[in-house]
């Protein structure tokens, strides 16, 4: 009972957070869901590896994430880059406040999004060879690396241009929908993905994937499972605690 109403007393209330002006900051940004109705969106300085801001959204929506990154704007942060998955908010928000700086985006999250449509074992030639592309993405370290693997997607796009944009009518709606769509998906993830796949090679300094702040997540999920039986409110504040003793105990190191 003792220990109940010690815990009680931190989870009825949470801890004052500021933002720090940092000279340098590797940004990390990506959300997690708590629940059906709560994402928790993170940003966090892959350098220090500690939170910079956080907050409890609806969604992970453009307007809001504007709002956030216009109040680092106004406090004068000194974002060096950006490191996000594909979300398209994220992206959208990023480029209209911070037009000039790096956005990488996670080839993590690039690799498993096209693996997943790829399927292990693909049946076509077109998804055997795009499959075999995806797979060396973590393995290009130069910009000589870069330059080859953009021109083999270039000429895999020429050679199996008609055969992603095959069409077939569904039995069921009578509509046409694209015969190997899974294949397509991947290229087009592929190709959207490009331009922003390889910041990393020109600036080293720049993480190329988000796997320090989704472990992140992953260890505040399992504190969560302990603790589970929680009420929202003493939820969401033992987030709160936990995000700012895990900065506190980045500044005694």
């Amino acid at each position: 009972r003792h220990l109940r109403r010690w815990f009680d007393e931190y989870l009825d209330k949470a801890p004052a957070w500021s933002i720090q002006r940092r000279k340098s900051v590797r940004m990390l940004v990506d959300g997690t869901w708590l629940d059906r109705d709560t994402c928790l969106i993170v940003y966090r300085d892959d350098t220090s590896k500690s939170t910079i801001y956080y907050r409890f959204a609806a969604d992970e929506k453009e307007y809001e994430i504007i709002r956030d990154l216009d109040v680092f704007k106004q406090l004068r942060l000194g974002i060096a880059s950006f490191t996000t998955d594909g979300a398209d908010d994220i992206i959208r928000a990023i480029r209209y406040v911070y037009p000039h700086i790096a956005r990488q985006r996670c080839v993590v999250h690039i690799e498993r999004e096209c693996l997943a449509w790829l399927t292990q074992h693909p049946k076509s030639s077109a998804g055997i060879t795009l499959r075999r592309l995806v797979c060396q993405i973590s393995d290009i370290k130069t910009n000589n690396d870069r330059l080859f693997w953009i021109k083999c997607l270039h000429e895999w796009h020429d050679e199996y241009e008609e055969f992603i944009m095959q069409k077939t009518v569904n039995k069921e709606t009578g509509e046409l929908t694209y015969t190997h769509d899974s294949v397509r998906r991947a290229y087009i993830h592929l190709h959207r993905a490009v331009s922003h796949m390889f910041e990393y090679i020109d600036d080293p300094e720049v993480p190329n994937n988000t796997n320090g702040l989704e472990s992140f997540f992953g260890h505040l999920k399992d504190n969560l499972r302990i603790h589970r039986g929680m009420s929202v409110e003493h939820r969401n504040n033992f987030i709160k605690w936990y995000l700012f003793f895990a900065n506190e105990k980045k500044k005694k190191r």
